[in-house]
Protein backbone atom coordinates (compact mmCIF):
# COMPACT_ATOMS: atom_id res chain seq x y z
CA UNK A 1 0.00 0.00 0.00
CA UNK A 2 1.18 3.48 -0.71
CA UNK A 3 3.07 5.08 2.12
CA UNK A 4 2.94 8.63 0.79
CA UNK A 5 1.10 10.73 -1.74
CA UNK A 6 4.37 12.23 -3.01
CA UNK A 7 5.63 11.27 -6.45
CA UNK A 8 8.17 8.53 -5.79
CA UNK A 9 10.99 7.46 -8.10
CA UNK A 10 14.46 5.93 -8.28
CA UNK A 11 15.81 9.14 -6.75
CA UNK A 12 13.63 8.58 -3.68
CA UNK A 13 14.50 4.88 -3.39
CA UNK A 14 18.30 4.98 -3.78
CA UNK A 15 18.63 1.18 -4.25
CA UNK A 16 20.30 1.83 -7.58
CA UNK A 17 23.05 3.77 -5.80
CA UNK A 18 24.06 0.73 -3.72
CA UNK A 19 26.12 -2.34 -4.58
CA UNK A 20 24.03 -3.20 -7.65
CA UNK A 21 25.48 -4.58 -10.88
CA UNK A 22 22.32 -4.14 -12.98
CA UNK A 23 20.40 -1.09 -11.71
CA UNK A 24 16.87 -0.56 -13.01
CA UNK A 25 16.75 -4.01 -14.62
CA UNK A 26 14.57 -3.84 -17.71
CA UNK A 27 11.55 -6.06 -18.44
CA UNK A 28 12.55 -9.26 -20.21
CA UNK A 29 10.63 -11.67 -22.47
CA UNK A 30 8.79 -11.60 -25.79
CA UNK A 31 5.27 -11.94 -24.38
CA UNK A 32 3.78 -13.83 -27.34
CA UNK A 33 0.81 -15.00 -25.25
CA UNK A 34 0.22 -11.66 -23.53
CA UNK A 35 1.28 -12.82 -20.05
CA UNK A 36 2.95 -10.39 -17.65
CA UNK A 37 4.74 -11.87 -14.64
CA UNK A 38 5.54 -9.59 -11.69
CA UNK A 39 7.96 -11.03 -9.15
CA UNK A 40 9.63 -9.62 -6.06
CA UNK A 41 13.17 -8.38 -6.84
CA UNK A 42 16.31 -9.53 -8.66
CA UNK A 43 18.55 -11.95 -6.80
CA UNK A 44 22.32 -12.32 -6.93
CA UNK A 45 22.32 -14.36 -10.15
CA UNK A 46 19.83 -12.06 -11.88
CA UNK A 47 21.81 -8.99 -10.87
CA UNK A 48 25.01 -10.50 -12.30
CA UNK A 49 23.42 -11.59 -15.60
CA UNK A 50 21.15 -8.59 -16.02
CA UNK A 51 18.04 -10.72 -16.66
CA UNK A 52 15.05 -11.79 -14.57
CA UNK A 53 14.46 -15.36 -13.30
CA UNK A 54 18.00 -16.74 -13.81
CA UNK A 55 18.45 -18.52 -10.48
CA UNK A 56 16.82 -21.53 -8.79
CA UNK A 57 13.47 -19.74 -8.43
CA UNK A 58 13.49 -18.99 -12.12
CA UNK A 59 14.20 -22.60 -13.04
CA UNK A 60 11.28 -23.79 -10.91
CA UNK A 61 9.02 -21.20 -12.53
CA UNK A 62 10.14 -22.28 -16.01
CA UNK A 63 9.55 -25.99 -15.28
CA UNK A 64 6.11 -25.37 -13.81
CA UNK A 65 4.95 -23.16 -16.67
CA UNK A 66 6.21 -25.75 -19.18
CA UNK A 67 3.65 -28.18 -17.75
CA UNK A 68 1.00 -25.82 -19.10
CA UNK A 69 2.74 -25.29 -22.44
CA UNK A 70 3.91 -21.80 -21.47
CA UNK A 71 7.48 -20.67 -22.15
CA UNK A 72 8.64 -18.17 -19.54
CA UNK A 73 10.64 -15.98 -21.90
CA UNK A 74 8.82 -16.55 -25.20
CA UNK A 75 5.24 -16.28 -23.97
CA UNK A 76 5.67 -13.92 -21.02
CA UNK A 77 7.17 -10.56 -20.14
CA UNK A 78 8.97 -10.59 -16.78
CA UNK A 79 9.50 -7.74 -14.36
CA UNK A 80 9.80 -7.32 -10.58
CA UNK A 81 8.07 -5.18 -7.99
CA UNK A 82 11.53 -3.71 -7.35
CA UNK A 83 14.02 -3.85 -10.22
CA UNK A 84 17.28 -3.21 -8.38
CA UNK A 85 18.67 -5.98 -6.18
CA UNK A 86 18.11 -5.17 -2.46
CA UNK A 87 21.19 -5.65 -0.24
CA UNK A 88 21.76 -9.31 0.75
CA UNK A 89 18.67 -10.32 -1.24
CA UNK A 90 16.38 -9.02 1.50
CA UNK A 91 12.66 -8.54 0.88
CA UNK A 92 11.95 -5.11 -0.65
CA UNK A 93 10.37 -2.58 1.68
CA UNK A 94 6.93 -1.17 0.98
CA UNK A 95 8.59 2.19 0.30
CA UNK A 96 10.87 0.65 -2.32
CA UNK A 97 7.90 -1.04 -3.99
CA UNK A 98 6.09 2.31 -4.05
CA UNK A 99 9.10 3.97 -5.68
CA UNK A 100 9.23 1.36 -8.47
CA UNK A 101 5.47 1.18 -9.07
CA UNK A 102 5.35 3.68 -11.90
CA UNK A 103 7.88 1.62 -13.85
CA UNK A 104 5.98 -1.63 -13.29
CA UNK A 105 2.35 -0.58 -13.37
CA UNK A 106 2.29 2.87 -14.88
CA UNK A 107 4.60 2.32 -17.83
CA UNK A 108 4.82 -1.39 -18.59
CA UNK A 109 1.19 -2.44 -18.23
CA UNK A 110 -0.07 0.56 -20.15
CA UNK A 111 2.35 -0.20 -22.99
CA UNK A 112 1.99 -3.99 -23.05
CA UNK A 113 -1.75 -4.31 -22.33
CA UNK A 114 -1.39 -7.90 -21.09
CA UNK A 115 -4.19 -10.44 -21.16
CA UNK A 116 -3.05 -12.06 -17.92
CA UNK A 117 -1.04 -10.60 -15.03
CA UNK A 118 0.64 -13.04 -12.62
CA UNK A 119 1.50 -11.64 -9.18
CA UNK A 120 4.17 -13.82 -7.54
CA UNK A 121 4.37 -13.06 -3.83
CA UNK A 122 3.36 -10.25 -1.50
CA UNK A 123 5.63 -7.60 -3.04
CA UNK A 124 3.99 -8.15 -6.43
CA UNK A 125 0.55 -7.73 -4.86
CA UNK A 126 1.73 -4.51 -3.20
CA UNK A 127 3.13 -3.26 -6.50
CA UNK A 128 -0.02 -3.92 -8.50
CA UNK A 129 -2.69 -3.06 -5.94
CA UNK A 130 -1.03 -0.92 -3.29
CA UNK A 131 -1.94 2.44 -4.78
CA UNK A 132 -5.56 1.45 -5.41
CA UNK A 133 -6.16 -0.65 -2.26
CA UNK A 134 -5.03 1.59 0.57
CA UNK A 135 -6.22 -0.32 3.67
CA UNK A 136 -5.97 -3.96 4.80
CA UNK A 137 -4.16 -5.11 1.66
CA UNK A 138 -2.69 -8.17 3.32
CA UNK A 139 -0.22 -10.63 1.83
CA UNK A 140 -0.15 -13.34 -0.79
CA UNK A 141 -1.92 -15.93 1.38
CA UNK A 142 -4.98 -13.68 1.32
CA UNK A 143 -4.93 -13.15 -2.45
CA UNK A 144 -3.66 -16.39 -3.99
CA UNK A 145 -6.09 -18.76 -5.64
CA UNK A 146 -8.28 -16.16 -7.30
CA UNK A 147 -8.61 -15.25 -10.96
CA UNK A 148 -9.63 -11.61 -10.92
CA UNK A 149 -11.07 -9.75 -13.95
CA UNK A 150 -9.44 -6.39 -13.20
CA UNK A 151 -11.63 -3.76 -14.86
CA UNK A 152 -9.07 -0.94 -14.72
CA UNK A 153 -6.53 -2.83 -16.81
CA UNK A 154 -8.89 -5.19 -18.67
CA UNK A 155 -6.71 -8.14 -17.69
CA UNK A 156 -7.08 -11.31 -15.65
CA UNK A 157 -5.02 -11.10 -12.46
CA UNK A 158 -3.75 -14.32 -10.87
CA UNK A 159 -1.87 -13.99 -7.55
CA UNK A 160 0.29 -16.98 -6.58
CA UNK A 161 3.11 -17.89 -4.22
CA UNK A 162 6.59 -16.77 -5.18
CA UNK A 163 8.62 -19.79 -6.34
CA UNK A 164 11.26 -19.13 -3.67
CA UNK A 165 8.57 -19.73 -1.04
CA UNK A 166 7.55 -23.02 -2.66
CA UNK A 167 11.18 -24.16 -2.61
CA UNK A 168 11.76 -22.96 0.93
CA UNK A 169 8.83 -24.75 2.58
CA UNK A 170 9.47 -28.02 0.70
CA UNK A 171 5.82 -28.98 1.10
CA UNK A 172 3.81 -31.18 -1.24
CA UNK A 173 0.73 -29.13 -0.37
CA UNK A 174 2.42 -25.81 -1.23
CA UNK A 175 3.64 -27.22 -4.54
CA UNK A 176 0.16 -28.53 -5.37
CA UNK A 177 -1.43 -25.17 -4.58
CA UNK A 178 1.27 -23.39 -6.60
CA UNK A 179 0.63 -25.55 -9.66
CA UNK A 180 -3.15 -25.20 -9.31
CA UNK A 181 -2.85 -21.42 -9.23
CA UNK A 182 -0.58 -21.23 -12.28
CA UNK A 183 -2.85 -23.74 -13.98
CA UNK A 184 -5.45 -21.00 -14.23
CA UNK A 185 -3.38 -19.09 -16.80
CA UNK A 186 -4.57 -21.04 -19.84
CA UNK A 187 -8.17 -20.91 -18.62
CA UNK A 188 -7.85 -17.13 -18.44
CA UNK A 189 -6.30 -16.92 -21.91
CA UNK A 190 -9.11 -19.01 -23.36
CA UNK A 191 -11.88 -17.13 -21.54
CA UNK A 192 -13.56 -14.04 -22.89
CA UNK A 193 -12.79 -11.15 -20.57
CA UNK A 194 -15.99 -10.02 -18.79
CA UNK A 195 -16.65 -6.29 -18.79
CA UNK A 196 -18.85 -5.07 -15.95
CA UNK A 197 -20.67 -1.81 -16.52
CA UNK A 198 -21.74 0.48 -13.73
CA UNK A 199 -25.50 0.34 -13.06
CA UNK A 200 -27.91 3.21 -13.46
CA UNK A 201 -28.54 4.67 -10.00
CA UNK A 202 -32.08 5.87 -9.39
CA UNK A 203 -32.78 8.09 -6.39
CA UNK A 204 -36.26 7.57 -4.95
CA UNK A 205 -38.05 10.58 -3.52
CA UNK A 206 -41.50 9.03 -3.01
CA UNK A 207 -41.33 5.59 -1.39
CA UNK A 208 -44.63 4.63 -3.06
CA UNK A 209 -42.34 3.72 -5.98
CA UNK A 210 -41.09 0.77 -3.89
CA UNK A 211 -44.37 -1.07 -4.39
CA UNK A 212 -43.13 -2.30 -7.77
CA UNK A 213 -40.54 -4.42 -5.97
CA UNK A 214 -43.34 -6.77 -4.91
CA UNK A 215 -43.11 -8.22 -8.42
CA UNK A 216 -39.49 -9.37 -7.93
CA UNK A 217 -38.48 -12.81 -6.65
CA UNK A 218 -35.62 -11.39 -4.61
CA UNK A 219 -34.01 -8.05 -3.76
CA UNK A 220 -30.72 -7.07 -2.15
CA UNK A 221 -30.91 -4.62 0.76
CA UNK A 222 -28.18 -2.45 2.22
CA UNK A 223 -28.28 0.21 4.95
CA UNK A 224 -25.98 3.05 5.89
CA UNK A 225 -26.33 3.88 9.54
CA UNK A 226 -24.90 6.18 12.17
CA UNK A 227 -22.82 3.44 13.81
CA UNK A 228 -22.52 -0.27 14.49
CA UNK A 229 -24.83 -0.79 17.46
CA UNK A 230 -28.51 -0.36 16.61
CA UNK A 231 -29.50 -0.60 20.29
CA UNK A 232 -27.54 2.47 21.34
CA UNK A 233 -29.38 5.70 21.98
CA UNK A 234 -29.41 8.16 19.10
CA UNK A 235 -28.58 5.66 16.38
CA UNK A 236 -30.60 5.61 13.16
CA UNK A 237 -30.67 4.28 9.62
CA UNK A 238 -29.65 7.13 7.30
CA UNK A 239 -30.46 5.60 3.92
CA UNK A 240 -31.08 2.33 2.10
CA UNK A 241 -30.17 0.77 -1.23
CA UNK A 242 -32.24 -1.82 -3.14
CA UNK A 243 -31.15 -3.91 -6.12
CA UNK A 244 -33.19 -6.43 -8.08
CA UNK A 245 -31.37 -6.57 -11.42
CA UNK A 246 -27.93 -6.17 -12.97
CA UNK A 247 -28.98 -3.02 -14.84
CA UNK A 248 -30.10 -0.53 -12.20
CA UNK A 249 -30.20 0.07 -8.47
CA UNK A 250 -32.30 2.28 -6.21
CA UNK A 251 -31.47 4.37 -3.16
CA UNK A 252 -33.39 6.65 -0.81
CA UNK A 253 -32.95 8.60 2.38
CA UNK A 254 -34.83 6.93 5.21
CA UNK A 255 -37.96 8.94 6.11
CA UNK A 256 -38.18 10.08 9.71
CA UNK A 257 -41.83 9.10 10.14
CA UNK A 258 -43.37 5.64 10.17
CA UNK A 259 -46.01 6.80 7.71
CA UNK A 260 -43.30 7.90 5.30
CA UNK A 261 -41.56 4.54 5.66
CA UNK A 262 -44.73 2.47 5.23
CA UNK A 263 -44.13 1.24 1.63
CA UNK A 264 -40.62 0.10 2.58
CA UNK A 265 -41.82 -1.62 5.75
CA UNK A 266 -44.49 -3.49 3.81
CA UNK A 267 -41.86 -4.65 1.35
CA UNK A 268 -39.64 -5.89 4.18
CA UNK A 269 -42.56 -7.80 5.71
CA UNK A 270 -43.72 -9.29 2.40
CA UNK A 271 -43.04 -13.07 2.60
CA UNK A 272 -43.30 -13.49 -1.19
CA UNK A 273 -40.19 -11.41 -1.88
CA UNK A 274 -36.84 -13.01 -1.02
CA UNK A 275 -34.32 -10.77 0.72
CA UNK A 276 -30.53 -10.69 0.21
CA UNK A 277 -27.89 -8.96 2.35
CA UNK A 278 -24.15 -9.08 2.92
CA UNK A 279 -24.40 -10.04 6.61
CA UNK A 280 -28.09 -10.63 7.27
CA UNK A 281 -27.63 -10.21 11.01
CA UNK A 282 -26.73 -6.53 10.58
CA UNK A 283 -29.67 -5.52 8.38
CA UNK A 284 -32.14 -7.66 10.35
CA UNK A 285 -31.07 -6.23 13.71
CA UNK A 286 -31.21 -2.61 12.49
CA UNK A 287 -34.61 -3.17 10.89
CA UNK A 288 -36.02 -4.62 14.09
CA UNK A 289 -34.46 -2.06 16.45
CA UNK A 290 -34.93 1.12 14.42
CA UNK A 291 -37.84 0.42 12.06
CA UNK A 292 -39.85 -1.77 14.41
CA UNK A 293 -40.52 -4.68 12.02
CA UNK A 294 -39.06 -8.12 11.33
CA UNK A 295 -37.78 -8.81 7.83
CA UNK A 296 -39.59 -11.76 6.28
CA UNK A 297 -38.05 -14.33 3.91
CA UNK A 298 -34.35 -13.79 4.19
CA UNK A 299 -33.06 -15.85 1.29
CA UNK A 300 -29.32 -15.31 0.95
CA UNK A 301 -26.40 -13.98 2.96
CA UNK A 302 -23.57 -13.24 0.52
CA UNK A 303 -21.05 -12.90 3.36
CA UNK A 304 -21.84 -16.36 4.75
CA UNK A 305 -21.85 -17.84 1.25
CA UNK A 306 -18.40 -16.30 0.65
CA UNK A 307 -17.23 -18.08 3.80
CA UNK A 308 -18.63 -21.37 2.53
CA UNK A 309 -16.79 -20.98 -0.75
CA UNK A 310 -13.48 -20.03 0.91
CA UNK A 311 -13.03 -19.87 4.67
CA UNK A 312 -9.81 -17.85 4.74
CA UNK A 313 -9.82 -14.84 7.04
CA UNK A 314 -10.27 -11.28 5.77
CA UNK A 315 -11.78 -12.16 2.38
CA UNK A 316 -15.52 -12.17 3.04
CA UNK A 317 -15.98 -8.38 3.13
CA UNK A 318 -17.98 -6.83 0.31
CA UNK A 319 -15.04 -4.75 -0.97
CA UNK A 320 -12.80 -7.80 -1.36
CA UNK A 321 -15.55 -9.99 -2.81
CA UNK A 322 -16.51 -7.32 -5.34
CA UNK A 323 -12.96 -7.00 -6.61
CA UNK A 324 -12.26 -10.72 -6.57
CA UNK A 325 -15.43 -11.63 -8.46
CA UNK A 326 -16.02 -8.62 -10.70
CA UNK A 327 -12.65 -6.86 -10.82
CA UNK A 328 -14.18 -3.61 -9.65
CA UNK A 329 -12.59 -1.55 -6.91
CA UNK A 330 -15.31 0.20 -4.93
CA UNK A 331 -14.27 3.86 -4.99
CA UNK A 332 -16.36 6.54 -3.37
CA UNK A 333 -16.16 9.70 -1.32
CA UNK A 334 -18.38 8.48 1.50
CA UNK A 335 -16.47 5.47 2.84
CA UNK A 336 -14.14 7.31 5.20
CA UNK A 337 -17.15 8.82 7.00
CA UNK A 338 -19.00 5.50 7.30
CA UNK A 339 -16.31 3.01 8.24
CA UNK A 340 -14.72 4.96 11.08
CA UNK A 341 -17.10 3.26 13.48
CA UNK A 342 -15.22 3.32 16.76
CA UNK A 343 -16.57 2.70 20.21
CA UNK A 344 -15.98 6.34 21.14
CA UNK A 345 -18.67 9.03 20.99
CA UNK A 346 -21.38 6.47 21.75
CA UNK A 347 -20.30 4.40 18.75
CA UNK A 348 -21.25 7.09 16.24
CA UNK A 349 -19.49 7.43 12.91
CA UNK A 350 -19.03 10.65 10.92
CA UNK A 351 -22.02 10.39 8.61
CA UNK A 352 -23.59 13.61 9.86
CA UNK A 353 -20.36 15.41 9.01
CA UNK A 354 -20.68 14.06 5.48
CA UNK A 355 -24.30 15.16 5.17
CA UNK A 356 -23.38 18.72 6.08
CA UNK A 357 -21.15 18.91 3.00
CA UNK A 358 -22.26 20.02 -0.43
CA UNK A 359 -23.36 16.94 -2.37
CA UNK A 360 -23.00 14.89 0.84
CA UNK A 361 -26.43 13.30 0.45
CA UNK A 362 -25.69 12.39 -3.16
CA UNK A 363 -22.41 10.76 -2.13
CA UNK A 364 -23.95 8.57 0.55
CA UNK A 365 -26.84 7.54 -1.70
CA UNK A 366 -24.40 6.50 -4.41
CA UNK A 367 -22.44 4.53 -1.82
CA UNK A 368 -25.40 2.59 -0.47
CA UNK A 369 -26.76 2.00 -3.98
CA UNK A 370 -23.52 0.43 -5.22
CA UNK A 371 -23.22 -1.73 -2.10
CA UNK A 372 -26.71 -3.12 -2.72
CA UNK A 373 -25.91 -3.63 -6.40
CA UNK A 374 -22.74 -5.65 -5.77
CA UNK A 375 -24.47 -7.63 -3.02
CA UNK A 376 -27.08 -8.62 -5.59
CA UNK A 377 -24.53 -9.56 -8.28
CA UNK A 378 -22.45 -11.48 -5.76
CA UNK A 379 -25.42 -13.41 -4.39
CA UNK A 380 -26.58 -14.46 -7.87
CA UNK A 381 -23.06 -15.61 -8.74
CA UNK A 382 -22.76 -17.55 -5.48
CA UNK A 383 -26.10 -19.25 -6.07
CA UNK A 384 -24.80 -20.56 -9.38
CA UNK A 385 -21.49 -21.66 -7.92
CA UNK A 386 -23.08 -23.46 -4.98
CA UNK A 387 -25.79 -24.92 -7.21
CA UNK A 388 -28.52 -24.01 -4.74
CA UNK A 389 -31.83 -22.42 -5.49
CA UNK A 390 -32.21 -21.58 -1.84
CA UNK A 391 -29.72 -21.89 0.96
CA UNK A 392 -31.20 -21.05 4.37
CA UNK A 393 -29.01 -18.91 6.63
Amino acid sequence: MATTKRTLSCVSCKLRDGDVLTPKMQPHGKGHKGILIIGEAPGKVEDRRGLHWQGRSGRLLQRTLKKFDIDLFEDCVCVNAVNCRPPKNRTPSTFEVDCCREVVVGSLIEKMKPKVIILLGTSAVQSFLGQRWTTDLGGITKWRGFRIPDQDYRAWVIPAFHPSYVMRVESREANTVWEQDLGQINDALDCRFPVFKAPKIRIIEDLEELRKFKDYDEIAIDYETTGLKAQRKGQRIICAGLAASDKEVYAFMMPRTKAGRRPFLELLEDPTVGKIAHNIKYEHNWTKERLGVEVQNWQWDSMQAAHLLDNRASITGLKFQTYMNFGTLIKDEAGEYLYNKSETDAGMNRVYELLEQEEGETKILKHVALDAYYEYLLAKKQMRELDYQYLPF
